[in-house]
């Protein structure tokens, strides 16, 4: 097993050039790694991912399930802990700055301060999130009395006038409501509440769309870019969907098996896309702008164990284009990530000139 320290530990591998950023980046994620230790070996669930994020600016983070993103996330807001009877439940190393502060060595403590007014979190599931034994409105005062000295009233008030904003009707009656008493789609709008109460500078959406209809999915979607913009919020987007990064992102971040494969604008993913997972992605996405040619293509294989990462290009074994001569170290090296436009940087052994013309000539064609 790989040894760790028991604590974050500064400069533990160096930082590719290519993925080195400004330092005056709100959010600024340097060489994380989130490995959890089991029976079977070590869960590299996160490792080795870097990127910045400035404010009011949307970054999309995608990838298959298993990729990293929620673990990503969790870091971020520093709830990976210790464990019952001192057991740790995670290995982390690397860097996260927020707001010119390093979060990774700060105290739990000051992390816990920052959590809710720096930073806060809409999560996947909001029926499991929320307290079922405390009304919607509890839940948000509390949050909100966390942070703020008031007194109650005022805290009802400010929870009422959330409420209100992102759309929940009859705010006043609502607010006296248990999570089990609202829809799925009026529960993540209760979640995005709780989360800006108290007008926190990071947000991050853990999947927020998901299991909703599609008109409540369009709703939520237009209430966060609706807000980002009243609050000048950093906004992280967690999904599998490219649709919904599509609809609201600024900039995309590819995940697979715990690495960045591709990030850049996301015009620039979305039209030049340079790694072949990708592609992928791109080819399963159904799409109304034009017609179906055929059936949707998914990616072949299965998401790789992140205990027994593959050598090299850890998508090699489920990649089409991993036997052409130009890729004929994708199974013995790790490919870096390196620029291949403005501000796109991808993660493949293919010459980019390559990828280029691969896409042009075979792939977007199908799509």
């Amino acid at each position: 097993m790989t040894d760790y320290p028991s604590t974050h530990s500064r400069g533990s591998s160096p930082v590719d050039s290519s993925e080195a950023g400004p330092t005056d980046a709100f959010l600024s994620v340097r060489d994380l790694k989130i490995h959890f230790p089991s029976e079977d070996g070590l869960v590299k669930s996160v490792d080795g991912l870097t990127f910045e994020l400035t404010k009011g600016k949307t970054l999309g983070i995608v990838g298959e399930s298993g990729s990293g993103k929620s673990v990503t996330s969790l870091g971020i807001m520093g709830l990976h802990t210790v464990g019952q009877y001192g057991r740790q439940r995670a290995l982390i190393s690397g860097e996260i700055w927020l707001n010119g502060q390093e979060l990774l060595s700060a105290d739990a403590e000051s992390v816990r301060r920052m959590r809710g007014r720096e930073m806060a979190m809409i999560f996947q599931d909001p029926l499991s999130a929320m307290h079922p034994y405390y009304t919607v409105g509890n839940q948000i005062v509390e949050a909100y009395l966390v942070h703020n000295k008031t007194g109650k009233r005022a805290a009802r008030k400010r929870a009422v006038e959330l409420l209100d904003r992102v759309g929940i009707p009859e705010p006043d009656k609502r607010f006296h409501s248990y999570p089990h008493e609202f829809s799925g789609g009026m529960r993540q709008r209760a979640m995005i509440a709780m989360a800006l109460v108290n007008n926190p500078e990071l947000l991050i959406a853990d999947e927020p769309t998901t299991a909703l209809d599609v008109t409540v999915q369009a709703q939520i979607l237009d209430l966060i870019r609706d807000l980002q913009k009243e609050f000048g919020s950093a906004v992280i987007i967690i999904t599998h969907d490219l649709g919904v990064v599509a609809e609201i992102a600024d900039d995309i971040l590819v995940m697979y098996a715990g690495r960045c494969v591709e990030r850049g604008s996301a015009e620039e993913v979305f039209h030049q896309p340079r790694h072949p997972y990708t592609w992928g992605l791109l080819g399963s996405m159904p799409r109304i702008d034009r017609e179906q040619a055929g059936r949707l293509i998914p990616v072949g294989g299965n998401p790789p164990s992140l205990i027994h990462i593959p050598p090299g290009c850890a998508f090699h074994p489920r990649c089409p284009h991993a036997n052409i001569p130009q890729c004929n170290t994708c199974q013995t090296e790790r490919p870096s990530l390196t620029k291949t436009e403005a501000s796109q940087f991808s993660a493949c052994h293919i010459p980019s000139g390559h990828r280029a013309l691969i896409w042009t000539e075979e792939i977007a064609p199908k799509l």
